[in-house]
């Protein structure tokens, strides 16, 4: 006995497992949920596709090469190297991603000006496409974030429209980028403008002109809506994209830019490389442009020169007499003249090399540094040093914009120049002890020659001063304007190192967003999966029984039939439908019964108790049609109505309940007095009477053992509708006159928590050759999970099949619905 109460309790507490198949069939029950899931969410997918914009990508490629200048030589060497191409490329990574490259290409296509029009679902921005330009008047303010309808009224007129909500509104100069508060009109505002003619709004100012060639259809609309010019730059900023093409050398770099109109990014990415290009020459040009600015200045103050002692010497002609000078003195003058012009080269030497010298002590901007040669120094460290210090000055210049103060960066740059500043500074230190010995050579030779013209007369020795002074200034001239030449040749035949190979244009295609494949793909995943976790999260929370499996894996209690859904008017279906499903069902419990009651071997009428966990699982439909089959088989068949507290069975057989079982239990009434014949023949019936105070206490009292006693004699069944087992122990109480009790589990209905407690009750020997009958079972595909429909008086077909069925007088309607119900 106890190694079967051992068995049988391992088979309850058994671990649990998850029942995957009857989560499967859970879904397969849900099917049209998640076929709706599927269709929502597809529909969702459509309804983005359709309103959301196309994102376009286009591209352009562009080589960075280190071009040298075809007139380069040791004489004019007045341009520098930037560090080789892979130098460059990053320099020019760098500078496509600073905001001041990104705001001349702004400025240069006014792209914080939109040309927009009404579209199905948004304003579009169409662009070039507009019929008319807007010319801004940059020094006065533009609303910002509104768009401004321009309405066409005829061929020369239009319409400025719009509406505030406030008076007050940002606007924004877009000469100096400065943004302030002004005052709009609130509410509609309408204006009539002529073609061209100035508009001087407090929220527009500009012209507006016609598009020659294009018809306007009268009372077209369009809109002009004006946006922050930081906000512009800092979109496109972030969203140009420049890396070394993969399929090319690192030389060559691809610029990506995507957006929702194809021309705009076209303008974009050929603006920025023509930017870009005119940028790069300049810089490679910054040291020709300083050197021919030195030149000029220093040309300046030469001309002047020139022309005083022009001046000079026309006076002095003037006054005097031209002199014939002897070979011997020309000769002397011819040398003092060359002497002199050395003299005022090796002073601009050492003026340029003082200049220097206090510019580099003084400033922090290196980038302005005159080349050397332009004053014919040719000393190879000056010019190198010069060379690197303009090329890291530059650097740091454009790094400026992409890094903050302070960064590892900076600190390495700023540590090259001075490093490179200090040799430099030496190396002029020392070149200027040079020309300061030059320079004195040359004096002592000057005054040697001076001193051989003293015995000429004053007014020879006057002559020849002015004639000297004259020459040499016309000298120096001549020379700082080669110079200047070298220095405009060296320019002018620069060329930038940024050559375009392919550049951006709209030839079809470019589309990458949205993805509608992609959004389909993923409204049917969600679709699918969403509902799929809903049903997951419902099956796991679901505490009540859906199939015979279920009962199996809970209780260790045998199921001994099935009763399927069938919608009737009644609860007498095995008498008034003996051959539908059901009715079979009946008469199979009941020879599942037989052998139960043989075993027990008794002769005398047999009881059958039937209950149930709660209220609504069908131990009433049970009772009635299980004491019918037994009365139809010819069995003398009595109904005991027991459920004192809630009494059912006789509104089925038309029969009152005023009095019953009650009555005869209290003594109030015998026996024939509460037993009533049915019209079904060899069934008796016996109401609950009125429902009294205790009872529980008649259940249990002796006459009600009597009572049984003599039912056994009387009759062959006796079958025992009780109350519920799960909510009151009056059901316990009469276990004691069951021979077989037959507890009902409605699926779809009967909570897995009530198995626990019949089962130990079972257990503990409360309730002997007891077994379950499952109520509302629908076999579908070879499962034992079913579909609750709610309870009432209709119970469907079981499992045996359309052999017992009875034909309906079904209508084709009745029958589609019944079609459309099972799938």
């Amino acid at each position: 006995m106890e190694d079967t109460r051992e068995e049988y309790d391992h088979g309850e507490s058994g671990r649990v497992s998850f029942d995957f198949r009857g989560y499967l069939f859970k879904v397969l029950n849900l099917w049209k949920f998640v076929l709706l899931s599927i269709g929502v969410a597809l529909l969702i997918a459509y309804y983005i596709n359709v309103r959301k914009q196309n994102v376009y990508k286009l591209d352009s490629l562009i080589s960075v090469e280190n071009d040298q200048n075809p007139f380069f030589t040791a004489n004019t060497s007045i341009s520098f190297n930037w560090g080789g191409v892979s130098g460059k490329v990053g320099k020019i990574i760098t500078a496509i991603k600073t905001r001041t490259h990104n705001e001349k290409v702004v400025d240069s296509l006014q792209f914080y000006m939109d040309y927009l029009v009404e579209g199905k679902y948004r304003k579009e921005d169409i662009y070039k496409n507009a019929p008319f330009e807007f010319i801004i008047d940059k020094t006065k303010p533009q609303v910002l974030g509104s768009p401004l309808g321009i309405r066409f009224l005829n061929a020369n007129e239009f319409e400025v429209f719009t509406q505030f909500e406030s008076n007050r509104r940002s606007a924004q100069i877009y000469s100096d980028q400065s943004t302030k508060k002004v005052d709009v009109p609130t509410g509609i505002f309408k204006k009539t403008f002529n073609n061209g003619e100035i508009i001087d709004l407090p929220f527009l100012n500009g012209r507006l002109v016609f598009k020659p060639n294009l018809i306007v259809n009268p009372q077209s609309e369009y809109f002009i809506k004006f946006s922050n010019f930081d906000g512009v730059v800092k979109r496109y900023q972030d969203q140009i994209i420049i890396a070394p093409s993969a399929q090319a050398s690192s030389s060559v770099l691809r610029l990506q830019l995507a957006g929702h109109n194809k021309d705009k990014i076209v303008d974009y990415l050929n603006a920025t490389t023509a930017i870009l290009s005119i940028s790069e020459l300049e810089r490679k040009n910054l040291y020709a442009s300083n050197t021919i600015k030195f030149i000029d200045s220093s040309l300046a103050a030469v001309n002047v020169n020139l022309k005083d002692f022009g001046d000079e010497m026309n006076e002095f002609r003037k006054q005097n007499k031209v002199f014939d000078v002897s070979e011997e003195i020309t000769q002397i003058s011819e040398q003092l003249r060359a002497y002199d012009l050395t003299k005022e080269q090796e002073n601009a030497k050492l003026s340029y090399l003082d200049n220097l010298e206090n510019y580099l002590n003084t400033k922090t901007n290196y980038t302005e540094i005159a080349a050397p040669t332009s004053v014919g120094i040719e000393e190879n460290n000056i010019l190198s040093s010069v060379s690197k210090i303009i090329a890291l000055a530059a650097e740091r210049q454009n790094l400026e914009y992409t890094t903050k103060e302070g960064s590892d960066l900076f600190k390495d740059i700023d540590r090259r120049i001075n490093a490179e500043k200090n040799v430099l500074l030496e190396t002029i230190s020392a070149t200027k002890k040079t020309l300061g010995i030059n320079l004195n050579t040359i004096n002592r030779s000057i005054a040697n020659l001076e001193a051989k013209l003293t015995n000429l007369p004053e007014d020879q020795q006057q002559y020849l001063k002015i004639q000297r002074k004259l020459d040499v200034s016309q000298e120096a001239y001549d020379i700082y304007l080669v110079k200047r030449s070298e220095a405009a040749i060296v320019k002018a035949a620069n060329i930038s190192d940024i050559t375009v190979i392919d550049e951006a244009k709209d030839i079809g295609g470019g589309r990458i967003g949205p993805n509608k494949s992609l959004n389909y793909m993923m409204a049917l995943m969600m679709g699918f999966f969403v509902p799929m976790f809903l049903i997951f999260g419902l099956f796991l929370l679901d505490n009540t029984i859906h199939g015979s499996d279920e009962v199996e894996q809970l209780s260790k209690i045998p199921i001994l039939g099935l009763i399927g859904k069938y919608n009737y008017k009644n609860n007498l279906i095995v008498f008034e439908k003996p051959k539908s499903a059901v009715a079979e069902s009946f008469r199979s419990i009941r020879s599942s019964l037989q052998f139960l009651y043989k075993k027990q071997g008794k002769t005398e009428g047999k009881t059958l108790m039937i209950t149930s966990s709660v209220s609504g699982e069908g131990k009433t439909f049970c009772s009635i049609n299980m004491a019918t089959v037994y009365a139809l088989s010819g069995k003398k068949t009595i109904l005991l109505g027991l459920d004192l507290r809630k009494p059912k069975i006789f509104g089925d057989f038309n029969i009152n309940n005023d009095m019953g079982i009650v009555n005869y239990l209290i003594g109030e009434s015998t026996f024939e007095d509460v037993v009533y014949k049915s019209h079904i023949e060899n069934l008796d019936i016996i109401p609950s009477g009125p429902v009294p105070p205790n009872p529980s206490e008649l259940l249990m009292s002796d006459q009600m053992k009597l009572l049984i006693d003599q039912l056994r004699e009387d009759y062959d069944m006796i079958v025992l509708d009780t109350p519920p087992l799960g909510l009151v122990t009056d059901a316990l109480e009469l276990t004691q006159y069951a021979d077989a009790t037959i507890f009902m589990v409605r699926l779809d209905y009967t909570k897995k928590g009530m198995l626990a407690l019949i089962n130990a009750k079972h257990r503990a020997g409360e309730v002997k050759n007891i077994s379950f009958v499952l109520n509302f079972y629908k076999h579908k595909t070879n499962h034992n999970y079913g579909y609750g429909y709610g309870y009432g008086y209709g119970y469907g077909y079981g499992v045996y099949g359309n052999a017992y069925h009875e034909k309906d007088n079904d209508t084709v309607v009745k029958k589609i619905k019944r079609f459309l119900k099972r799938i």
